[in-house]
């Protein structure tokens, strides 16, 4: 996923603002289960949600206003109630800018932990 940084994602110095890496790392989720045919919206109303357990992120470099950023994202690990995914975030210059990981835990309708559903197993193992 390519992603623009505008100047409201940035700090007073041009840089983006570390908390929006969680943003980032949410939309490039979103976009991964999408390439997989897996819709967030669809599961809720089946009383399937993932939520955060675990989040890890590494800064390595500054991303500036203006800068395209490319969002590698990887599935790791799909446990029996949980996803491990890692993404390697850099500059257009190829640089890495940060390094991450998020553990999500599947969960139904009363936040409580559940098996990941055996269709979406299959599609998020091809």
């Amino acid at each position: 996923m390519k992603i623009k940084i505008y100047y409201h994602q940035t700090d007073c110095g041009g840089v983006v603002y570390y908390a929006n890496y969680l943003k980032f790392l949410e939309e490039a989720r979103t976009e991964f289960f999408e390439s997989k045919g897996i819709f967030i919206k669809e599961l809720v109303k089946q009383g399937v949600q993932f939520v955060v357990a675990r989040q890890e992120i590494d800064y390595k470099a500054p991303a500036f206003y203006g800068d395209t950023l490319s969002i590698d994202t990887r599935l790791n690990e799909v446990g029996g109630v949980k996803l491990d995914f890692a993404y390697e975030i850099k500059n257009q210059e190829g640089q890495i800018v940060s390094a991450a990981r998020t553990v999500m835990v599947c969960v139904n309708g009363n936040l409580k932990p559940q098996a990941i559903p055996e269709e979406v197993r299959n599609k998020l193992e091809k």
